[in-house]
């Protein structure tokens, strides 16, 4: 071989070594991939990478065989396909789906197997329909309980919240499936959602509204998270580089692609400095409003690129912008792990109904009315609009097309034939997105007399009604404007119990509300959403087959003026000239119940059983960083069941003012026989004990003895430990 063929051969072999699709090498570590494939794009491919080139999905590489990133709305199912320009559906006949229930539904449930199971599922159902990012879940504060949105929400525990929804997130990304957690932060009301200014302590900040989202990094390793569409110091939270690039991706080390909220970009130079990666949705309000502003027309898009040609902001910004959308399509869409995935499998809606079984709360149980015992009773009468209403449509972007759902009244009926009675009792119209529909009165008044015309010949009343997903209730774009249940329902629900005292009342919702006729109704259950199975499952419960095992995420007022944030006037909600003051501070829920001495209707935490749990004498140990608290839990009553055990902690007196305890560790038992019995072991660790302290900008530890109440709920203690803390 003559020495000109050696040196042309190892040219060949440099340039073939050279020339190696590293960023194809799913066997490669990943930063590997990303640099090398940023070294083979253009300035303008990576721009491209950056926003939206269709309602729901940004663009890849075409040339280099980057695949784009598809998109679609949970938190609770997939939603429909639109078209792919227009907020239209596209009309397709096989993208029906399961609805899950609400994640203020999970969070009732105390359950972090099941959060995993929802996950898994959820998860399936996108990878099946091609979509590589969920644009959920929500881990948003329940500040108020009017928020249109908090039943996407988690409840107002940052810490509960933060541990159902770890779960949630690993089990969906081990699929191939990228959650966006949203909506990063302060997110807590949707009026004014696109221009409110939210001035909150740095205290309150860290400890309760950044928390959640902040376990979900450490501990979930969430990749793609969404910003919100309202402020912070005066600049729109998509672009806020005191949150984004200061705190999420500085202090918290996060490695993913911050995602906006549809028309929450709002200013290029923010854009490209403030810490946003990918822009979606501009110049719509994320549901209806169309523009001729074209996807080019973008802030990241020709204008961000005019800026990086020009010189004026460094190609580093769009090369770590680029990077991070790179790890995001190297993790789902060109993932090889990636699951298949399945669409309405049994296995679905198996977790569905389960998920709706332990989130159902029972309030009320008077003599033990419930489980029904339908022996007892030759008509049973049904009265409520919810009891046949499809609660899987309305609510905004979370709306679903489902493939079946099976209502309350079907499935009572299914379970006692004959017996069941119906009548609508109240007409709540259409779940509008953008307005409320109005009701004739004169209808209304008819339907509410039909109700206590057949009430009369009925030996056991089922009031199924709460909130629904109309506009102005429990839905996107809209808080609710009273405390009050709508549609004249605390007037029908109180002369039904006058008429027939076995009346029990089942409320569907994703936030607490007033209840002037408790007193005068034998049992309460509160639904939240239940997604697919929902009549299935409510009936689990009323019949007994299962025992009711939810606790409540939130606290019930007796009145709305007990909720902190109200003595504070209109500075604190909803605003005075688009900014919000949260003026109760870390005094959020059951935080400021438990401090302040105010009696909730019903607790944090709050929920009955058709059986009894004793608790014996808890145990404390701190071994390191690590505490652990442990509790034997046994059931004393006739039915089998679960209880959740919680731990509230209280610190030692210090001059900085705070709650009289917080939540900072939970577990749920198995289900308990009669007689059984269950060691729980929760292990917390010292950070969790910490406090913001706004002198250092830093986290501080009280050192000194803590006290570990252990209980059924906040209000509801049943045993307690201390322990040294240093």
């Amino acid at each position: 071989m003559s020495i000109k063929t050696i040196i042309t051969s190892a040219f060949a072999v440099t340039a073939a070594v050279c020339n190696a699709q590293v960023y194809l090498d799913t066997k490669a570590p990943m930063e590997d991939r990303v640099k090398d494939a940023l070294s083979r794009m253009t300035t303008h491919e990576k721009i491209k990478m950056l926003h939206a080139q269709s309602k729901f999905t940004s663009a890849g590489v075409p040339r280099l065989g980057i695949r784009q990133l598809n998109m679609d709305d949970g938190p609770h199912g997939v939603r429909e396909e639109l078209e792919w320009n227009t907020w239209s559906p596209a009309r397709w006949t096989n993208d029906s789906i399961v609805a899950f229930p609400s994640l203020t539904c999970l969070a009732a449930t105390w359950n972090r197997n099941l959060s995993a199971t929802y996950g898994n599922a959820i998860s399936e159902e996108f990878a099946f329909r091609g979509k590589d990012i969920l644009l959920g879940p929500g881990c948003n504060i329940q500040r108020t309980p009017l928020n249109g949105r908090a039943f996407e929400y988690v409840g107002e525990d940052p810490y509960l919240a933060g541990e159902i929804l770890v779960p949630y997130i690993k089990a969906a990304q081990a699929n191939g499936v990228a959650c966006c957690l949203k909506h990063f932060v302060l997110n807590d009301q949707e009026i004014d959602r696109f221009a409110a200014n939210v001035n909150v302590s740095d205290r309150a900040l860290h400890e309760i509204y950044l928390a959640p989202f902040k376990k979900a990094v450490e501990q979930a390793h969430v990749w793609t998270i969404m910003g919100s569409y309202n402020m912070y110091h005066n600049v729109h939270c998509c672009h806020n580089d005191l949150l984004i690039n200061g705190i999420l991706k500085g202090e918290w080390k996060w490695d993913g692609a911050l995602v906006s909220d549809w028309g929450g970009t709002t200013n290029t130079w923010e854009a490209a400095n403030g810490g946003l990666d990918i822009e979606m949705g501009t110049y719509t309000d994320g549901k209806l409003k169309e523009s001729e502003f074209g996807y080019n027309d973008y802030y990241l898009a020709d204008p961000f690129e005019k800026l990086i040609n020009e010189g004026k902001i460094p190609m580093s910004v769009l090369d770590d912008k680029a990077a991070r959308v790179l790890r995001t399509i190297f993790r789902t869409a060109m993932n090889p792990q990636k699951v298949i995935g399945s669409q309405c499998s049994e296995a679905h809606y198996q977790a569905c109904r389960e998920i709706a079984q332990e989130g159902i709360v029972l309030l009320k149980n008077d003599k033990a009315i419930l489980p029904l015992k339908a022996d007892l009773y030759k008509k049973i009468l049904v009265v409520g609009d919810n009891a046949t209403r499809s609660l899987t449509l309305g609510g905004g972007s979370s709306e679903l097309k489902t493939l079946r759902d099976i209502s309350p009244l079907e499935a009572l009926r299914q379970l006692y034939g004959d017996k069941i009675d119906f009548a609508q009792g109240y007409d709540a119209g259409r779940a509008l997105y953008d307005q409320v529909d109005k009701v004739d009165p004169a209808r209304q008044e008819q339907l509410k007399e039909e109700a206590l015309a057949k009430a009369k010949d009925a030996d056991l009343i089922l009031f199924i009604g709460g909130l629904n997903k109309n506009h102005k209730q429990d839905c996107e774009n809209g808080d609710r404007e009273s405390y009050d249940l709508s549609y004249g329902q605390n007037e029908l629900i109180a002369q039904l119990a006058k008429i027939q005292k076995n009346t029990i009342v089942v409320t569907f919702g994703g936030n607490p509300y007033a209840m002037p006729w408790i007193s005068q109704v034998s049992a309460l259950a509160h639904c939240w959403y239940l997604g697919s199975e929902s009549g299935s499952a409510l009936c689990d419960i009323l019949s007994g087959k299962v025992s009711p095992s939810g606790k409540l995420p939130v606290t019930f007022a007796a009145r709305y003026e007990d909720y902190p944030y109200v003595k504070y006037g209109a500075k604190a909600y909803p605003g005075e000239n688009k900014q919000v003051h949260y003026l109760e501070d870390v005094f959020v829920g059951y935080r400021h119940f438990t401090t302040s001495k105010v009696k909730p209707l019903y607790p944090f935490g709050y929920g009955l059983s058709y059986t009894s749990f004793a608790y014996g004498k808890p145990s404390v140990s701190v071994n390191g960083n690590k505490i652990t608290i442990s509790v034997d839990i046994t059931n004393t009553g006739k039915a089998a069941g679960k209880e959740v055990a919680q731990v509230y902690v209280q610190a030692p007196k210090s001059s900085i003012a705070r709650p009289v305890r917080e939540l900072k560790a939970f577990a749920k038992t198995k289900t308990l026989n009669p007689g059984e019995h269950e060691t729980l072991t929760m292990t917390l660790d010292k950070d969790e004990l910490r406090y913001y302290d706004e002198t250092i900008k830093g986290w501080a530890l009280t050192q000194g003895s803590y006290t570990f109440h252990v209980g059924a709920s906040s209000e509801d203690l049943r045993g307690k430990a201390t322990a040294e803390v240093n």
